[in-house]
């Protein structure tokens, strides 16, 4: 008799401990979802943004294209570099630190050609006094600012999701249920702060 009831007190406190460490895995595991899914909402928000800044581009491409005498070989340049960094997208569950070079680095190479392009602009009063280019350049520097605000959203969400899941023992169920980690921006070597466009003429 006494057997079957410490049998039966072990298997409850087993039974209890499962529980118990079920009901850990299961909201343990919700929240690293949410978390991650926050991040991975947000990034569809920088690449929004990252769209809109496209657009724009492309508006105000055929806008200056209809200067006359306007360089080609800058117009080139952006036209290129905008077919790039258009053509370079990431899946958003898997934000690994090579996409996310390769996409930075095609953002930054479309942000080059333009800086470029709007100091090839100086020399061609016309398209400085245009009244749709001026539209469009306030729009740019508007869009450039949200797309500093956008990637810093994502990196705070994303960076306390990659902390929560290092962290004893929530790393646990983040291995069992395979949570990666994902990739923060960086910065490009000297330009801490959104890519610099001049949109003031004298």
């Amino acid at each position: 008799m006494k057997k079957g009831l410490v049998a039966l007190v072990i298997l409850g406190i087993i039974v209890f401990l499962g529980v118990i460490l079920g009901g850990w895995y299961i909201r343990t595991n919700n929240v690293l979802v949410d978390m991650k899914g926050q991040a991975t909402k947000q990034w569809a928000n920088v690449e929004s943004s990252y769209q809109r800044r496209s657009d724009l581009i492309g508006n105000l491409v055929k806008t200056v294209q209809g200067a006359a005498d306007f360089e080609r070989e800058t117009l080139t340049e952006v036209i290129e570099a905008r077919a790039k960094a258009t053509s370079t997208t990431i899946d958003a569950n898997n934000l690994d630190a090579g996409s996310l070079a390769a996409f930075q680095e095609a953002q930054a190479g479309l942000s080059s050609a333009l800086s470029r392009l709007l100091v090839t602009v100086e020399r061609y009063p016309e398209l400085k006094a245009n009244q749709n280019f001026l539209e469009l350049q306030t729009q740019l520097e508007s869009t450039e600012n949200r797309i500093n605000v956008e990637r810093n959203r994502f990196n705070d969400l994303a960076g306390e999701y990659n902390i929560k899941i290092q962290k004893i023992p929530t790393n646990i169920i983040a291995s069992i249920a395979n949570f990666e980690p994902m990739a923060l921006f960086a910065s490009n070597p000297g330009a801490e702060n959104a890519p610099e466009v001049n949109f003031e003429f004298d």
